[in-house]
């Protein structure tokens, strides 16, 4: 091995550790997918996007393999772990990181149940699937990083869906659960809340059709907003944020929900960013 290989191996920091990212087609997903394979790991990308995932996975073979999941059907949380298992003969970390979001209904009265369901069965119980599943495997071996997607909306209120914030709130908490039990076992659970990045899921929830020009202006309204300036936040600020959850650059950090979002938090209110629109 050459000096060079071996200064590689020595910076990826997953190297040999297998993972599982549910909603690895894109946004947030797929740039963690990417992260996670430069860094030497084997990734299972769990989705409903087929074609998507496919195309992710076949542009970072052999280090990615797809799957069809639906976290909200415990059965395809179970089979994603499963495959993790048979392909790679473990599974050190699990990135919940799934989601949707409801349409722009603020108010409590203009709330349709059967969509706040919805919301609930992917944010929530998808999140509760993907760590019981993890947990399953990794209690055995003593060890295994579990991380989930949170949001600011876990944080603050009154600028997202009912479902939305209800949702978020509720992953900061299964995320302090998992830590207290499953710290005896060597398994760490932690969380990031993103901050608003102009993802088209993003987009689609605010009613804006996601062309370039408009995550452009979306961008930019953000950035107004927080009190970091000179800097924008990509889908790959929250990817480099889970490497370092899931490497063991963190292995003494757990039930920790690491908000990422230029500070906005500090300074948020009901009329910041999506309320203006």
């Amino acid at each position: 091995m050459s000096k060079g290989d071996v200064a590689a191996a020595l910076w990826r920091r997953l190297q040999g550790k297998v993972a599982i990212i549910t909603g690895g087609s894109a946004g947030i997903g797929e740039a963690t997918v990417r992260l996670f394979a430069n860094h030497g790991a084997k990734v299972i990308i769990a989705d409903i996007a087929d074609d998507a995932g496919m195309k992710v996975a076949q542009s970072l073979s052999p280090w990615a393999t797809y799957i069809h999941c639906d976290v909200s059907k415990e059965q395809d949380v179970s089979a994603a772990v499963d495959l993790a298992l048979e392909k790679h003969g473990k599974l050190d970390i699990m990135y919940n990181n799934a989601g949707v979001v409801d349409n722009l209904k603020l108010s409590v009265a203009e709330n349709d149940m059967v969509d706040f369901e919805r919301v609930m069965n992917i944010n929530v119980k998808g999140v509760m699937h993907g760590i019981k599943h993890a947990a399953r495997v990794m209690i055995p071996n003593r060890k295994g990083s579990i991380i989930s997607t949170a949001s600011i909306a876990g944080i603050a209120g009154g600028f997202t869906p009912y479902s939305y914030a209800a949702s978020k709130h509720a992953v900061i908490g299964l995320t302090k659960n998992g830590a207290a039990e499953l710290g005896k076992c060597g398994i760490r659970v932690n969380c990031i809340s993103p901050g608003a990045i102009p993802t088209n899921l993003v987009m689609n929830f605010m009613g804006v059709a996601p062309s370039a020009e408009a995550k452009a202006t979306v961008e930019a309204a953000i950035q107004l907003e927080a009190p970091l300036k000179q800097a924008s936040l990509k889908p790959e600020d929250i990817a480099r944020a889970a490497l370092y959850l899931a490497s063991e650059d963190s292995k003494y950090v757990s039930g920790h929900n690491m908000v990422v979002d230029g500070g906005i938090t500090v300074v948020l209110d009901e009329s910041a960013v999506f309320g203006k629109y």
